[in-house]
């Protein structure tokens, strides 16, 4: 095993480094320090550059371009996101835009997995093999985007409508995945349909001291009551099948409650709001009708308000009718990686390349580590690193000449 002296010479772990450094951390995220580090190297990788804007100037999506020897064939995408959540520096043992690394080479920095590893990474493995004199067959894209954290809605959401991605003629995307703590890599194939509902109860008010009826606390705790049923049901389905996760199942959680202005006082509306993150065996219409159902039984009253309601999408086909997921799983395979097919718990860009019907795949190649991402004193190791830009060496080829 290498030092952190050697670690510390290593070229793409210093460009890694240097990524990681642009505090590029929500609220008000400012992308020119990004921009500008990646037009160095797709420089260095003589390899064109363009920054479009689909939504506003300072919403900028990078696209490297490296053309193909067939590009009338559907191209690929390496996608992954610039932005990255914000830190509490009190929690951080290391700078978290210091890009420190201890002894054993563990790189702490905010997006060490969430996700500038993996940016960095496909950089690093086409580095490799422009080096070694391979030419890819399809045209691969890699595009840098804004904003994912926070839904993505001015970054891949707003390009993918537009005539510019139309252009690019995609056939297939990779784009983030997750750590894992065992020997294993997850891929993810599909994600949950996310909703956010709120729940008004309007009841009759009056004196704390009454019994009044019709209240907005009976019909309230009658359909969290419900509703918590639900949820304990997805959770014995967890406890029953340790072959399932969360993404297998419908999560409900109560996120807020509001309402009633003092103790002696029953008040005339009550709110509650729920993230629910719906599993893709769950018909979302079924359960939308069982929702409003137990509202009425409530006693009516009850409005329902969305405020985000995805729809469902469709999962990226993991079998022989997916050309693009044998090329990637074979590849995989031919490394004597284990792997094991997941739905991604919660929310990445990938849902917006399949709702307009492009296969993704979500995939980080990091394993034998902590869950860290949103997470304080995120870190990467330095070998993790760099074996995942060996597999990216062996990725991008597999698909591109697929």
């Amino acid at each position: 095993m290498m030092g952190s002296e050697q670690w510390e010479n290593n070229e793409e772990i210093n460009i890694f480094r240097e990524y990681l450094r642009i505090p590029s951390v929500h609220p008000d995220v400012d992308y020119t320090a990004c921009v500008d580090f990646l037009r160095r190297q797709a420089s260095s990788l003589h390899l064109p550059m363009e920054v479009v804007h689909p939504v506003m100037v300072s919403k900028p999506v990078v696209v490297i371009k490296w053309l193909g020897k067939s590009p009338d064939l559907p191209s690929i995408i390496l996608n992954s996101h610039m932005d990255v959540v914000p830190v509490f520096k009190e929690n951080w043992t290391h700078d978290p835009f210091a890009a420190e690394m201890d002894d054993e080479g563990r790189i702490f920095a905010r997006g060490t997995q969430d996700m500038k590893s993996v940016g960095c990474q496909y950089l690093a493995a086409i580095r490799s093999l422009k080096a070694s004199g391979y030419k890819p067959n399809r045209t691969v894209y890699l595009t840098y985007v804004p904003d994912e954290e926070t839904g993505g809605e001015c970054g891949l959401a707003a390009l993918v409508k537009g005539e510019y991605f139309k252009s690019l003629n995609v056939g297939f995307s990779l784009d983030e995945g997750m750590a894992s703590e065992d020997n294993s890599y997850p891929i993810f194939y599909a994600e949950r349909t996310a909703w956010h509902l709120r729940l008004k109860f309007s009841g009759t008010a009056g004196h704390g001291s009454l019994l009044l009826e019709n209240t907005a606390g009976e019909k309230f705790n009658y359909v969290i009551d419900k509703l918590m049923k639900f949820r304990q049901t997805q959770s014995q389905k967890l406890a029953e099948n340790p072959s399932l996760d969360v993404g297998d199942v419908t999560s409900v959680n109560l996120t807020q409650i509001k309402g009633g202005v003092q103790s002696n006082v029953v008040p005339p509306v009550l709110e509650a709001l729920f993230d629910i993150r719906i599993g893709i065996t769950q018909d979302v219409d079924k359960l939308e009708q069982q929702i409003r159902d137990w509202c009425e039984e409530a006693g009516g009253g009850v409005e329902l308000h969305f405020e985000l309601k995805c729809p469902f999408i469709e999962p990226t086909k993991i079998d022989d009718s997916n050309p693009y997921w044998l090329a990637f799983k074979e590849s995989l395979d031919d490394m004597g990686l284990q792997t094991h097919v997941r739905v991604f718990p919660g929310a990445t860009d990938s849902c917006y390349l399949r709702e307009v019907g492009i296969p993704a795949l979500g995939f980080s190649p990091i394993n034998n580590t902590p869950v860290l991402l949103h997470n304080h004193d995120e870190y990467l190791g330095a070998e993790t690193y760099l074996h995942g830009i060996q597999v990216y060496r062996k990725l991008i080829p597999a698909l591109a000449d697929s």
